[in-house]
């Protein structure tokens, strides 16, 4: 009968009982070209390095390592573009000779084992080729959101110094082109660090304008090496993969190093116990390949493990309608979908009855994904409903690059509480401490850090900054990584996320979450999304207001919904909280990434100066705000 499924709580025991076995046993679904002989060496790097005596080649775990086992003809990647009507599948076998010509490409700029690349790409699958191709060579890439302005990729080129910039003549987006090229342009113009070259794919929808001498053409430079090829260049471990970067405190942005081989043994880990999705299955990551998930889990993992990819140029509403996220999973039979909880919020936004998904063969999903912002209860609940299915809500950053807690379907799911990410991963051994450093009890609000060393597939450093890597990080809570995000753990060890330490507010002396504000209003029927901030006040220190985006076709009056939100702010949690202020208003400010601008909503509140910030999705919404301010200002 064989020995029975390992358990969550198995799993978690075993590792903490021996963390370097556990994640050596786990090492043995990679092909390494030198095997690690040791997991953990304490001694090395900031906090340690994972596998330091390993090579191994990121790019052939991803691509060669499958073909050679007969999966060539498997799709590796699926391409849905629907804001063009175009879909195409790329095999195994198909990617492996477009990776390994494009490599001889950059081979022939001088591109090597370490040499950085800035890839500035839409979503197409040259993204994943780029990216690839660059691994095999034992490059380092960075991707830079495409759109990015040119100020933020002038600030990414000067840190990385990159050999080469490839790039796209534009983006497409529903009712929009966005041209790429004038402003890499701008932003190589700005920079110190000028690349050597830029490569270009011109896409028919608009041709860019070439720099004699600088700028190729792609496309030319692909057939003009048709039949060329690469050999992987084996790496060490602890080389890094890739840089990506993130916003700073101090507007200079953090650079996250990804190491190679402990990236690569974490996520072949999560594929199975997290998500449950094994070789052959179908995976679709709605994320961009400009954001962590998109670089985690829409390229890297499920090409890894032999799993199919859908690479998706749209959005989740209006690429034509509320239902697409649903109409690509069913097409193409997706096992799981992964997309942020501001991407759900906008389909209930539009479809609050949820009725889009039952038009399409769901039958295929296991369980639906969210990362990326805390999702709130009433998303997930009404997710569920909508869907039948499990939702679960998993927590990690930029710099972890994997979950940090989450609901491992793979080993069993645990019961789902709407507005917790559940429980810890392996590799992370999670505290709640205040503001002094001392651990609280469960049901307690803190802050969450995790005991060192992290887990592999965690930054082992920032790009060149080893001491902005220990303030930012370390230095806080000696032994620990300050995660920098708030909330408790119940008497169940599950977690709940409330927000950043910055979205909690002191209001007369009482520590209040925003996060929990938001969960209340996030409840009442007439709701889509929301957000609440803390306004600076003469008497209190601060107090709360909130923002309310109404669902699609109420037709009720602004101020009546906005009365009954501040009644139930005050009914679930209590007058302590002082929430006498929501506004209705017509969209929240994001990131492209789907996160609320919460801190630029409050610098306007408070009257303080505020700089457009550079992941802005549409720089109008901030308008909103300040209008809605204005008026309650009087």
């Amino acid at each position: 009968p064989g020995s029975p499924p390992l358990t969550y709580a198995d799993t978690y025991r075993r590792w903490q009982a021996d963390p370097e076995r556990f994640w050596l046993d786990a090492s043995a679904a990679i092909d390494w070209a030198s095997p690690p002989t040791r997991a953990f060496d304490p001694d090395a790097g900031t906090y340690g390095r994972w596998f330091p005596d390993a090579t191994l080649n990121a790019c052939f775990n991803c691509v060669d390592r499958h073909v050679l086992a007969g999966r060539g003809e498997q799709p590796a990647i699926l391409y849905d573009a629907p804001v063009i009507n175009f879909a195409k599948p790329i095999t195994y076998a198909e990617l492996l000779d477009e990776v390994s010509c494009f490599a001889a490409v950059l081979r022939d700029f001088g591109v090597g084992k370490g040499d950085r690349v800035v890839i500035y790409l839409p979503m197409i699958p040259r993204a994943h080729v780029a990216m690839l191709a660059c691994a095999r060579l034992g490059a380092i890439h960075s991707v830079v959101f495409g759109g990015f302005a040119p100020a933020e990729l002038a600030a990414r080129i000067d840190d990385a110094a990159p050999k080469l910039i490839l790039t796209a003549s534009c983006g497409i987006e529903p009712g929009r082109t966005i041209p790429y090229k004038p402003l890499v342009d701008a932003a190589i113009a700005m920079a110190r660090a000028k690349p050597q070259a830029v490569l270009v794919w011109q896409r028919p929808r608009l041709q860019a304008e070439m720099v004699e001498g600088r700028d190729h053409d792609w496309e030319a430079l692909l057939e003009a090496a048709e039949g060329r090829g690469v050999d992987c260049v084996p790496v060490l471990a602890t080389d890094p993969l890739y840089i990506l970067y993130t916003s700073g405190t101090t507007g200079k942005p953090k650079g996250v190093v990804r190491d190679t081989g402990g990236t690569l043994v974490a996520l072949a880990w999560s594929m199975s116990a997290l998500y449950d999705v094994h070789p052959g299955e179908v995976f679709f990551c709605a994320s961009d390949v400009g954001w962590v998930v998109g670089h985690s889990y829409g390229v890297y993992a499920p090409l890894l493990i032999g799993a199919t990819t859908i690479c998706y140029e749209g959005k989740p509403v209006g690429s034509p309608d509320a239902g697409a996220f649903w109409r690509v999973a069913a097409q193409y039979g997706a096992a799981a979908l992964f997309t942020a909880p501001t991407a759900m919020r906008a389909i209930r936004k539009e479809d609050p009855e949820g009725k889009l998904f039952a038009s399409y063969d769901g039958s295929k999903l296991r369980a639906l994904f969210l990362a990326g912002e805390r999702a709130d209860a009433a998303t997930v609940d009404w997710l569920m409903a909508a869907t039948g299915l499990p939702v679960i809500d998993h927590w990690w950053q930029t710099e972890t690059g994997w979950c940090i807690a989450g609901n491992p379907l793979g080993l069993g799911l645990l019961p789902v509480k709407p507005g917790s990410a559940a429980v810890p991963m392996p590799g992370y051994a999670l505290t709640v401490v205040d503001e002094n450093g001392r651990a609280v009890a469960a049901g307690t609000m803190g802050m969450f850090v995790v005991a060192l060393p992290l887990p592999p597939g965690s930054l082992p450093t920032l790009w060149g900054d080893e001491a902005r890597m220990r303030a930012s990080y370390l230095d806080d809570h000696p032994g620990f990584y300050s995660t920098r995000d708030a909330g408790y753990v119940d008497e169940d060890g599950h977690v709940f996320l409330l927000g950043r330490t910055d979205d909690i507010i002191n209001c007369a002396g009482h520590r209040l979450s925003t996060g929990g504000m938001e969960e209340v209003l996030a409840a009442h029927p007439d709701v889509a999304e929301c957000a609440v901030i803390g306004i600076n006040d003469a008497v209190k220190g601060e107090v709360p207001c909130g923002f309310l985006v109404l669902k699609a076709g109420v037709a009720r009056q602004a101020a009546a919904v906005a009365g009954e939100a501040v009644a139930l702010v005050r009914e679930r949690i209590g007058p302590v909280a002082s929430f006498k202020t929501a506004l209705v208003v017509e969209r929240l400010p994001k990131t492209r990434s789907g996160k609320i601008l919460r801190g630029t909503m409050k610098r306007i509140a408070d009257g303080e100066a505020y700089a457009m910030p550079a992941t802005i999705e549409d720089p109008a919404a901030l308008e909103t705000i300040a209008a809605a301010l204005a008026e309650r200002n009087g």
